[in-house]
């Protein structure tokens, strides 16, 4: 149903994770790829932005990655997604870094060719 796009950055930060979370991130990308209407467990709009955050919780360890549609203005109507970062929640204040931090590797990022 949608098809998924890694960035560099995000590559980077899955491979760096043990197995046990790498297991539970793929299941999450899984979700995202197959139910057409998300469950927020999985995907959130983040507040004022144009991202969301794919979430997976292992243990008391909450991680996040920001994610953007690439072909519509909701993740729901999206074919096309892109992971763009990911990070180990540690506060609130996380994310204004974090998104900013996204934004600067999507505009650097081609998606309009894929």
């Amino acid at each position: 149903m949608r098809e998924i796009f890694k960035t560099h950055e995000f590559e980077t930060f899955l491979s760096e994770l043990d197995d046990r979370t790498r297991t539970k991130f793929d299941y999450a990308i899984e979700i995202v790829m197959t139910i057409k209407v998300i469950p927020t467990k999985f995907v959130k709009k983040l507040t004022g932005s144009k991202f969301y955050e794919l979430r997976v919780s292992v243990g008391f360890n909450e991680y996040r990655t920001i994610t953007f549609s690439i072909d519509a203005q909701n993740i729901i109507e999206a074919t096309r997604i892109i992971l763009i970062n990911g990070f180990l929640k540690k506060s609130e204040k996380d994310y204004k870094k974090q998104i900013q931090e996204a934004s600067n590797i999507l505009n650097n990022y081609d998606y309009e060719d894929k």
